[in-house]
């Protein structure tokens, strides 16, 4: 990446295990695209007087050339009162997001570089 990795947490308690576990999962987005030009993480707890436990959210904003890749559940998920499972899940969409919008942008893959009779004889 070409911009430091930002990483906020909001009610949440900061650990070095959790923070090396974001760097990991943020440099690993680097394979599917690398002109990622900064990355910003939000962690947090919403409130802590739910009836089902404390859900974890993640938000991921993904900085590329000409847009922005933003990744965020808002829907409650039981499995993510585990950091670990909403981390982890944030980061697969960012990557699925991510690999999308490098398809989407490669001349040779999008099909923006064909001719017409290209596509009709397909």
């Amino acid at each position: 990446m070409k911009l430091p990795l930002e990483i906020t947490f909001r009610n949440v308690v900061r650990t070095d295990e959790i923070e090396e576990r974001i760097r990991t999962k943020a440099a690993k987005l680097d394979r599917f695209y690398d002109r990622i030009t900064g990355c910003r993480v939000v962690v947090e707890s919403p409130h802590k007087h739910h009836h089902k436990g404390n859900a974890y959210h993640v938000r991921v904003e993904l900085s590329v050339p000409g847009d922005e890749i933003v990744v965020s559940y808002d829907k409650e998920k039981p499995e993510h009162a585990d950091l670990g499972i909403a981390l982890r899940d944030a980061f697969n969409a960012a990557q699925r997001q991510l690999t999308a919008f490098a398809q989407q942008t490669n001349p040779s893959t999008s099909g923006a570089n064909m001719r017409i009779a290209d596509v009709v004889s397909s």
